[in-house]
């Protein structure tokens, strides 16, 4: 399952995903794991939660799709990846490669069973089409 949480900065969707994460931390049979592009929330997190840090800006939505590879293929557990904003990850990133993104994400969650929730800032209108299907 993927989940999408869209608008522009300062309309509260990464206190919206922390919360979550940490929601989803209390309950989870499995492991929960959150991806930042910096530090600054890693200790607004549940201690359960993994969190990973991006420490390099990445130029194409391949290089972190493999990285999120990386990550579920080091734990077999992973329930659920929260995302804290896409577009600060991969610099860059298109609507067209945003499109390619999700469409990998989606065959990706079905055949692993890991849920992805992640943030885009971008006006909902101005997002793809197949990224409206999975907004929250």
């Amino acid at each position: 399952m993927i989940q999408i949480i869209a608008g522009e900065k300062g309309e509260g969707k990464t206190k919206r995903l922390l919360e979550m994460a940490n929601e989803a931390a209390k309950t989870a049979k499995g492991h929960v794991v959150f991806i930042d592009d910096d530090n600054r929330h890693m200790y607004d997190l549940h201690y359960n939660i993994r969190f990973v840090q991006t420490n390099f800006k990445m130029t194409r939505q391949e290089t972190f799709f493999g990285f999120i590879c990386g990550i579920v293929s080091q734990d077999n557990d992973i329930e659920q990846i929260y995302i804290d904003g896409l577009h600060n990850i991969v610099s860059g990133l298109t609507d067209e490669g945003m499109a390619e993104f999700i469409t990998l994400l989606e065959k990706f969650s079905k055949d692993e069973d890991v849920d992805f929730i992640m943030i885009i800032s971008k006006k909902v209108e101005d997002l793809p089409e197949v990224a409206k299907q999975y907004l929250i």
